[in-house]
């Protein structure tokens, strides 16, 4: 394998060093932007809204140990991201970039942990350049610019990668050794406490599979296996109890439900081909694409290495194990690969840095493929984008409109790009400000398409429709959802749902407390028609709405948008 810490350069963002003015600028700025920008839309349906609501209804009562969403017992997940946004809540007010933080802090500190790693290993250029490769990752840059929960897990599964490479690339025996197993237990325990137990399932697969290919045995004796576990089930263990002392029913439906049944049946109805992740991963690395060949050959010469520690290798077992293991599952969400990009960058990043140890012809050859690359894909996009603009005709005329205004803001992303590729092909001489142009660009295009879903995610949030109505809905009324879950409404109203005829997601915490429900419409009608001096408000879509206006329901509208209407007994006024 190659020693990269024999690398001579001059002073620059790629020198093999320490931390240099240009190095705390770069992050400085890439963390501006990267923050910056985490609240410039609304959240969306469904993950979005649903765990900013958990985390605010968490933060609201108090009762941080039982999540609750709309107030009925929510079992699907562990609760570490939800304690986070719903500190973040506390700290800086309830709002949509508080809501989005956790992921996009957790994605950073990726891009961080994955440079400090390569560092520690390979030398600084490389620990640069495998952190600009995933900096410039598009699937890692909209996973961190998303409220869902899988960046947290792919974080915490990132930092245990990491601390196992350092751990093992440690002298054995040594107290860095030591450590740093000790810190891989922990990133594994927070793992299943952000999602459950693929957090240490999948990393002892990956260990596994290394092991077996590589012939490397000795991993498994340098684990500090007493220690570890009582660490790892030191963190795990006090929240698992708590929640099945009080709530017995939890250890069936997380365990068996959530884990086994979800991965072996089509229960949540999120059925996908075998091959589902491997478009998604060609998007979402697109810009690197062209170098994964070189990486993978990279791999394969170190698996080839006598003896021995192989990181590369290591790295390797984990994108094609993980992404087989999710292939195999039956319930399938983009969200669920993003473990495996950290690791492709850091393979990615060794082949890269290969570059710019060779002579000059072949740095400048390489400083220009993924410039072509992008060049050719972004033409094709930007053709493809203005096309869809012009001749979409289907959907509901609000959709016509506001899909032909994001297509032409991701065709604006797209030309960014383009000319951000041709910057970087004028200054491929300097393989390093090419690079360097390259990589931010791909940023800022990513960046400006994730944005711009605002165009259509506005109305999907109901967050217009939430602000007309909430001056008139007391903390006190109630609030039914007729015959429909909206997971983002009652986040942007501050108020909990009682549901109406429909449980979808909800419909475990239905079940173990059937008196927070109405079963039916009918149910729902009569309760809705006492006491017509108290007031209440109903939350349906404009369908249920014209059918309850057939049947005779007196309902005043309160706030509408073309997706769903929110209505009380009374007329109001504004306060």
């Amino acid at each position: 394998m190659m020693n990269f810490r024999s690398f001579k350069s001059s002073a620059s963002l790629f020198s093999n060093k320490s931390w240099s003015a240009q190095h705390l600028l770069w992050l400085g700025l890439l963390s501006i932007i990267w923050l910056g920008t985490l609240g410039w839309r609304h959240l969306i349906p469904s993950d979005e809204g649903r765990y900013a609501e958990i985390a605010r209804e968490m933060f609201i009562s108090g009762n941080w140990i039982v999540p609750r969403y709309n107030d009925y017992l929510y079992f699907e997940k562990p609760p570490l991201q939800m304690w986070a946004t719903a500190l973040a809540f506390q700290l800086f007010g309830i709002g949509d970039w508080q809501a989005r933080l956790w992921s996009g802090l957790t994605s950073l500190l990726s891009i961080v942990l994955v440079g400090v790693t390569c560092r520690r290993i390979w030398g600084f250029r490389v620990g640069t350049i495998s952190a600009l490769i995933l900096a410039s990752s598009p699937l890692w840059i909209i996973g961190g610019h998303f409220n869902s929960l899988d960046m947290g897990v792919a974080f915490f599964m990132s930092s245990a990668l990491c601390c196992l490479m350092l751990a093992l690339h440690a002298p054995p025996d040594s107290q860095q050794e030591r450590n740093w197993m000790l810190a891989c237990w922990v990133m594994m325990a927070l793992s299943v406490l952000s999602k459950g137990l693929i957090g240490v399932v999948l990393p002892g697969f990956v260990l596994a599979c290394y092991s077996l290919t590589a012939m490397d045995w000795a991993s498994w004796k340098r684990m500090h296996w007493v220690k570890g576990l009582m660490v790892f089930f030191l963190i795990v263990t006090p929240w698992f109890v708590l929640i099945i002392q009080s709530h017995p029913s939890f250890y069936h439906f997380f365990f068996i439900h959530e884990h086994f049944e979800r991965f072996t049946t089509n229960e949540h109805q999120r059925t996908a081909p075998w091959h589902f992740f491997l478009p998604l991963i060609a998007v979402g690395f697109l810009p690197w694409l062209i170098q994964l060949p070189s990486a993978i050959n990279c791999a394969i010469k170190e698996r080839q290495t006598a003896g021995g520690f192989k990181p590369i290798w290591l790295c390797f077992c984990w994108v094609i194990a993980i992404t087989f293991f999710f292939s195999l599952s039956k319930s399938k969400l983009p969200g669920y690969i993003l473990p495996i990009l950290p690791a492709l960058a850091i393979i990615t990043g060794v082949s890269v840095a290969q570059l710019f140890e060779k002579k000059k012809t072949l740095r400048r050859q390489g400083a220009t493929l993924w410039q072509i690359q992008l060049i050719v894909f972004g033409l094709l996009f930007v053709v493809g984008f203005l096309f869809i603009s012009k001749v979409r005709k289907t959907g509901e005329y609000y959709e016509v409109a506001l899909y032909a205004t994001y297509a032409q803001i991701v065709t604006l992303a797209l030309v960014i790009g383009v000319i951000g590729s041709i910057t970087a092909w004028i200054y491929r001489h300097n393989a390093i400000k090419s690079f360097l142009i390259f990589s931010m660009s791909v940023i800022t295009l990513s960046l400006t398409a994730g944005i711009g879903h605002e165009a259509v995610g506005r109305l999907l949030s109901g967050y217009d429709m939430a602000q007309k109505a909430k001056p008139f809905i007391q903390a006190t009324d109630p609030l039914y959802s007729v015959g429909m879950l909206d997971h983002t409404v009652p986040y942007y109203l501050q108020h909990t749902v009682i549901m109406v005829n429909y449980k979808d997601e909800l419909e475990f915490g239905i079940t173990q407390e059937p008196d927070r429900w109405i079963p039916s419409e009918e149910a729902w009608i009569a309760i809705w028609q006492q006491h017509p001096d108290r007031q209440a408000f109903a939350m349906m879509s404009w369908t249920t709405y014209d059918q309850l206006l057939a049947k005779g329901v007196k309902m005043q509208v309160i706030s509408e948008d073309p997706l769903r209407i929110v209505v009380g007994k009374r007329q109001l006024t504004a306060p």
